[in-house]
């Protein structure tokens, strides 16, 4: 469709606290095996170009983000669109504290 934005050419911006929490759990999984830390990275790039090249693609999980369902791991990569950037405000465990992340 005309005038349909479908892929940003910019990269995300990644929030501190959303680089604090991928940080936390990279260093988890590094802690406990050099090759599921690597291949949690991995994921994590496959969600970035994901969200990147169809960020409307993906469900909403309140009114104003999105989220990115990792497959291999139980996190979720949350964006919105601020202005004109995606943003990823949280790298989150989708099995503890939902929304912890709702004020950032």
């Amino acid at each position: 469709m005309p005038g349909e934005r479908r892929g940003w050419m910019t990269d995300p911006l990644i929030l501190a606290a959303a680089e604090e929490d991928y940080t936390e759990s990279l260093a988890w999984y590094a802690e406990h095996s050099q090759l599921a830390a690597a291949g949690f990275e991995a994921e994590f790039e496959r969600a970035v170009e994901a969200i990147k090249s169809d960020p409307e693609r993906f469900p909403y999980c309140d009114s104003r983000h999105r989220y990115y369902l990792m497959r291999r791991y139980p996190f979720q990569v949350v964006y919105r669109q601020y202005q004109d950037r995606l943003v990823i405000v949280a790298v989150a465990h989708a099995k503890r504290t939902p929304h912890y992340w709702s004020r950032r």
